[in-house]
């Protein structure tokens, strides 16, 4: 059965006239008779009396007018609600975050929220804190990842920790530093090494300078905008390097980097890794249920 013809049905009931109907749908009368005869052959019933001059609904023909409101205003009703679903399937959240919270801690909650919500499409993009602020600012991004607020106003954001980080200095696993002792050196050694450091507007050269102010000193030659270029690097050098707890603990284990330990600065610096989004933004339901979902781990 054609929807379409039931929804002409109860129209040619209101016009009471083959022909006026067939010139306001823009189609033939033997068509619109044939949509007729279609009906009457799948009810098996006369539904219009054509043997009178008066149009004329049969009992059987009243029925059906009755009932092809309601099938037709269900199958409207049921469009829509597939058109909300449909929308809904093709909903994405894009998350633009530093290095750490995009790499090493946001996936696994990501992939634990998608497979309860397959109609979500995620896409992360991996910049400096400033950069992933910039996005989150300009409306290019919904969420944003970050290692600093750099110079921004915390309370123009939400915001949820997702937990600390805390930076080592590292060299090649053949570098003289450690040749012939243990990873112990004193800062002045360092001071006659070439030091690779990241761009400006990362997160983790914004907080090394805040916090190690002795960076000064330190002979920077190179700066580089991710840390696998700097794992790379100073793995196959005499450059050396600050990394990340997390990034040096793994790049140690596979045999990259050693890490240092700087006497008598036991704690080089420290940070906390942020999840954040803007305060004054609306968003929709879904990505507000993601936002509690990170909120909820931590």
């Amino acid at each position: 059965m054609n929807i379409e013809y039931l929804r002409n049905y109860i129209k040619l009931s209101q016009y009471k006239s083959f022909s006026k109907l067939a010139k306001e749908l823009l189609i033939s009368q033997s068509t619109l008779s044939h949509q007729l005869s279609q009906l009457e052959k799948d009810f098996g019933e006369i539904l219009i009396n054509r043997t009178t001059k008066k149009f004329e609904l049969t009992r059987a023909g009243k029925l059906l007018l009755e009932n092809a409101k309601r099938i037709v205003d269900l199958y409207d009703s049921s469009k829509i609600e597939i058109l909300k679903l449909k929308k809904q399937i093709e909903e994405n959240i894009i998350i633009s975050a530093s290095t750490i919270p995009g790499s090493h801690i946001l996936p696994r909650y990501i992939a634990a929220f998608r497979n309860n919500n397959p109609n979500i499409n995620f896409k992360i993009i991996i910049n400096n804190s400033q950069k992933s602020i910039e996005n989150l600012k300009t409306g290019k991004v919904d969420f944003a990842g970050i290692g600093s607020f750099m110079n921004e106003n915390e309370r123009d954001f939400d915001h949820i920790k997702l937990g600390e980080d805390e930076f080592k200095f590292i060299c090649s696993p053949n570098h003289e530093l450690i040749k012939n002792k243990d990873n112990i050196v004193h800062l002045d050694e360092l001071k006659n090494y070439p030091f690779v450091l990241r761009e400006k507007g990362s997160g983790m050269r914004y907080t090394f300078k805040q916090q190690f102010p002795d960076y000064k000193d330190l002979n920077i030659e190179l700066e580089f905008n991710d840390n696998d270029s700097i794992i790379s690097t100073v793995s196959e050098s005499n450059y050396i390097s600050i990394m990340s707890e997390k990034m040096a603990d793994k790049a140690e284990s596979a045999g990259l980097i050693r890490s240092l330990k700087i006497k008598n600065h036991p704690v080089i610096a420290k940070r906390q890794l942020y999840f954040i989004k803007l305060k004054q933004k609306q968003i929709s339901k879904l990505k507000q249920k993601f936002w509690d979902e990170i909120k909820s781990y931590f």
